[in-house]
């Protein structure tokens, strides 16, 4: 008796998926010019107004990314507002609690979108271009989240190259962050490979 084909792909092709796009894809766009950018600024007053606009991009991108409902776009424009705000008044006048207080701002503001970017990953229905663009960048948001703590990223867990952490505290951080990134991929991988259905031989 033969057996009943069941189709491969209830989706749409992932290579067209990726194509689209959502308020998501504003979030990874500013996260890839951060990146990209990021490495060629100098300690001067031009490339710190440009890295405070791309932070800018990044905080508002969050925020909209998050926006699907009124409360949680409420939460992440009010952290975002504070956020520049703070940013751009340490520009003006660089001290040492703006800076703090700026950091802690943005660490919230990360683990609140982060977590809000997962679990809209993390809910039923078909893989669509912002959900892939929303994964792409809560991995870049850990590793932000990270340099934010420690200055450094190893999310693939490939290592410092010369660097090594050396007390217990640090070593416990650099173990959560390790894990953090490799259970990020896996659960993308695992959500990926969900929306196919076994094929019956």
């Amino acid at each position: 008796m033969p057996h009943k084909q069941i189709p491969v792909e209830q989706d749409e092709d992932l290579a067209q998926v990726v194509r689209g796009h959502g308020p998501c894809t504003y979030l990874l766009l500013s996260l890839v010019a951060l990146i990209l950018i990021y490495p060629y600024l100098k300690e001067n007053i031009f490339s710190k107004i440009i890295l405070g606009l791309i932070y800018t991009m990044v905080l508002i991108g969050g925020a909209y990314a998050v926006g699907r409902d009124k409360q949680k776009l409420r939460i992440g424009l009010g952290l975002a507002i504070i956020a520049i705000g703070l940013q751009w008044a340490y520009f003006t006048t660089p001290d040492v609690w703006l800076q703090r207080m700026r950091v802690v701002i943005y660490i919230i503001f990360l683990l609140f979108t982060i977590g809000e970017v997962l679990a809209y990953l993390l809910k039923k229905g078909p893989i669509t271009a912002d959900k892939l663009h929303g994964a792409l960048a809560g991995y870049m948001m850990l590793a932000l989240l990270w340099g934010l703590f420690l200055r450094h990223t190893t999310l693939t867990t490939t290592g410092f190259v010369n660097i090594a952490p050396v007390s217990d505290g640090v070593r416990w951080f650099v173990i959560i962050e390790e894990f953090a990134g490799v259970l990020f991929v896996g659960v993308l991988i695992a959500r990926l490979a969900g929306i196919y259905l076994p094929v019956k031989l």
